[in-house]
């Protein structure tokens, strides 16, 4: 039975990486929704092109168990997650994050996914790959060198440019 995901798209997000996990998912059947990490559903990606996602993060809070996986797409999304770390969205997408994770739901990630993904609790003890500028930024979880990794429920890549090596093994856990 294919499963169903719930797409994070930060603002701004990065447009490769989030397309390649879309494309990815169009091509093989597999249902998502996209929910914009702001407080709309209107985006745009970091190098300026608009984008209207399904939802937003607030009304997937406590929706948690009507999706499989979870898959969080980055952008320029630690130096605003930095600044704007207390705003709803982003408590929202930390919730969301926490009860996919705490319920072993298949959640995957790149570039801070990983760091996002410590912070949340969800990692502890799982290797994890991760931009290199943020490795020694986690706590719990074991930041790696490798280009992507599975560790348990936990999927990551380094960054949008190793994504295509975990998109692979995120559609055969998703199939």
């Amino acid at each position: 039975m294919t499963k169903k995901v719930a797409v994070l798209a930060v603002n701004p997000v990065n447009g490769f990486g989030l397309f390649q996990y879309l494309e990815a998912f169009f091509e093989n059947g597999i249902p998502f929704k996209t929910f914009s990490v702001a407080p709309t559903t209107h985006i745009k990606t970091n190098s300026g092109i608009s984008l209207q996602t399904d939802d937003v993060v607030a009304n997937l809070k406590g929706h948690e168990n009507e999706y499989d996986a979870l898959v969080f797409a980055c952008g320029d999304a630690m130096p605003k997650f930095g600044e704007n770390a207390g705003t709803p969205e982003n408590q929202d997408m930390l919730a969301v994050i926490k009860a996919f994770g705490d319920n072993d739901k298949l959640i995957a990630g790149h570039c801070a996914g990983a760091l996002l993904f410590d912070s949340a609790g969800i990692a502890n003890g799982k290797q994890v790959a991760l931009h290199p500028y943020i490795k020694a930024a986690v706590k719990s979880a074991i930041g790696t060198d490798e280009q992507s990794i599975v560790d348990g429920n936990i999927y990551t890549a380094q960054t949008e440019n190793t994504v295509w090596t975990l998109i692979p093994k995120l559609l055969d856990a998703l199939k």
